[in-house]
């Protein structure tokens, strides 16, 4: 993985760009920088771009696996909601992918899909280092209608290159702005930061396709995606990959960001490997063979996605599975 500190970006590990960081003080802008009001700094875990990462992930047991790291909550239980925000007046007719549409047709499908199954493998309420749940603990669910609100907050305009802490502070105001504001209703929900095109937070495209992450707040822990305008960043983030068309990563990237904050809603205290990796970061850009990239069909339409990492798969060794 990449972990990023005041120098820059370091590798370590095997090289996924996946950078679980927690920078605090005065940090530039950027996934690491402190949320400052909105609350202790976190960590972010970033989705990577397909020139940072390495195709499919080794399969096998061990440390290669999976694994509980003890969060109360650690998966998103019972509701499971998502909420899209599309922030800023930069969105006013200024949508020339139609990324909303196609993002929100996405979200509007994808709960009770077979393709976000086997996210319901995994649960907290069991020792940190659990590899196997069983039917030990609260597992993480996969309820259908998981789109719970849309907000347009476009009466002024968003930061032009966001910070870490204006994209939680977005949150935090997504979570007043539905009337969620107790921890309880923040313990099963994630809000999706939208980005306008050519607004996107410093490093998107070269450094990650988007992160996802959490903030304190007085309504509570809150889960958050930033998610940038990915066909600003063209083929590095999806466009065309494995020929799927070049509105792809729209959604291979919004799902990558929605099964990992379901498994692992507060970094880092839900499912990731010994590097560090969670279900979405051990399958990211796979062009071939098993768990390679491609589209799925629901109820609201056809979509890109790629696959997620199950524990279960072949036999309890694990693997990247679509379904």
């Amino acid at each position: 993985m990449y972990a990023r500190s005041r120098g820059g970006l370091v590798a370590v590990g095997f090289g996924l760009a996946l950078a679980i960081a927690s920078v605090t003080g005065a940090a530039a802008a950027g996934p690491t920088a402190s949320v400052g009001a909105a609350g202790a700094s976190r960590p972010s875990v970033f989705m990577p771009t397909r020139g940072q990462a390495h195709g499919a992930r080794p399969t096998g047991g061990g440390s290669n696996q999976l694994t509980f790291h003890g969060g109360n909550p650690g998966v998103e239980t019972g509701a499971d909601k998502v909420y899209l925000v599309y922030w800023g007046s930069q969105w006013n007719s200024n949508d020339p992918s139609g990324e909303a549409a196609i993002q929100q047709n996405f979200f509007n499908g994808v709960g009770g899909s077979v393709w976000n199954n086997s996210v319901t493998q995994y649960c907290q309420g069991v020792a940190s280092g659990t590899v196997t749940c069983g039917s030990s603990g609260t597992h993480a669910t996969n309820p259908t209608g998981v789109l719970a609100g849309v907000w347009k907050d476009n009466g002024a305009a968003a930061p032009s290159r966001p910070s870490q802490s204006q994209l939680a502070s977005e949150a935090i105001a997504a979570a007043a702005h539905f009337g969620n504001t107790s921890a309880a209703a923040n313990s099963t929900v994630q809000y999706v930061i939208n980005t306008a095109t050519g607004n996107n937070i410093r490093g998107f495209g070269t450094q990650f396709c988007a992160w996802h992450s959490s903030t304190s707040s007085s309504y509570g822990s809150i889960a958050y995606t930033n998610m940038p305008y990915i066909t600003d960043a063209g083929a590095s983030c999806g466009a065309n990959f494995n020929g799927l068309g070049p509105t792809a990563g729209i959604t291979i990237v919004g799902g990558h960001e929605f099964a990992e904050t379901e498994t692992d809603i507060f970094p880092n205290g839900g499912w990731l490997d010994g590097s560090g990796a969670e279900n979405g970061d051990k399958c990211a850009w796979i062009s071939s063979g098993q768990g390679a990239s491609a589209s799925i069909t629901l109820g609201t339409g056809t979509f890109a996605v790629q696959s997620l990492w199950s524990n279960a798969f072949n036999s309890n060794s694990g693997g990247c599975v679509l379904q």
